[in-house]
């Protein structure tokens, strides 16, 4: 879908705090582009359940909704919110909406290579299958947000690669952060946002330079890593350390 086309920028709402952190995310991204923000809440539903949704389920779903629409009315930002209660499966839903969308976020509080993979169902549906840009915003344990941190990007010789740094690019002028460019083709992106703070990192850098530089807060990559994000067995075998361990955004066009 041509993204000029879209109709909203959508989040996932679950009635968790990395769901809110998620939405509060996503407000820069409406307002650029002068698009609604769309909460959706999916009723869970099996394929082949068609029993209507209960009261109590309802209830629950417009709850979220309701929290998490009173949590961006509260940032006192001009954006405007749409809300919907959808049933199905999560991530299947999530991505027939994601047809007529610019960015689908969700949120989630999973940290670290766990047993059970780096991403929720849901998230990991998204990142496979969604028909347009994926965040997954990261939330602390405690469901307080993530300091917003280095916006890391690759540089490499990926078809999409231009795609991917004028995101990253977007995303450092959009929310007033350091972009940390990990290869050595740097020149045409700086003259091209003389705004933007630039870090230039050789890829290979170790975990101790990124530290002292700072924390990375969001990994602006493109459809091959998307494609291998389940698969990464350790932290640091990707160029940009620590990723996924962090908020994650998947260009797509």
């Amino acid at each position: 879908m041509n993204q000029l086309d879209a109709k909203s920028v959508v989040v996932g709402i679950n009635g968790s705090p990395a769901a809110v952190n998620a939405a509060k995310w996503t407000i820069e991204e409406a307002l650029s582009r002068q698009l609604p923000l769309r909460l959706v809440y999916v009723i869970p539903r099996r394929d082949g359940q068609s029993a209507p949704a209960s009261e109590w389920e309802l209830e629950r779903a417009e709850t979220a909704l309701s929290q998490a629409e009173c949590a961006l009315q509260r940032e006192k930002r001009p954006v405007e919110i749409e809300t919907a209660v959808l049933s199905g499966d999560p991530g299947r839903v999530l991505i027939d909406e994601s047809q007529d969308a610019a960015l689908i976020c969700v949120g989630t509080s999973r940290r670290g290579w766990a047993s059970d993979g780096l991403l929720g169902p849901t998230a990991a549906a998204l990142v496979a299958d969604a028909q347009c840009p994926v965040a997954i915003i990261r939330t602390n344990s405690d469901g307080s947000p993530t300091e917003l941190g280095v916006i890391a990007v690759v540089l490499n010789d990926e078809p999409d690669n231009d795609e991917v740094v004028h995101e990253a690019m977007e995303q450092g002028r959009r929310r007033h952060a350091t972009v940390r460019q990990i290869d050595r083709r740097l020149n045409s992106w700086v003259r091209r946002y003389p705004d933007v703070h630039v870090q230039t990192v050789a890829a290979g850098t170790g975990a101790t330079g990124e530290r002292r530089s700072g924390a990375i807060g969001l990994a602006v990559v493109g459809s091959a890593d998307a494609a291998e994000i389940a698969g990464l067995a350790t932290p640091n075998c990707h160029p940009i350390v620590g990723y996924p361990d962090c908020s994650v955004l998947v260009v797509r066009h």
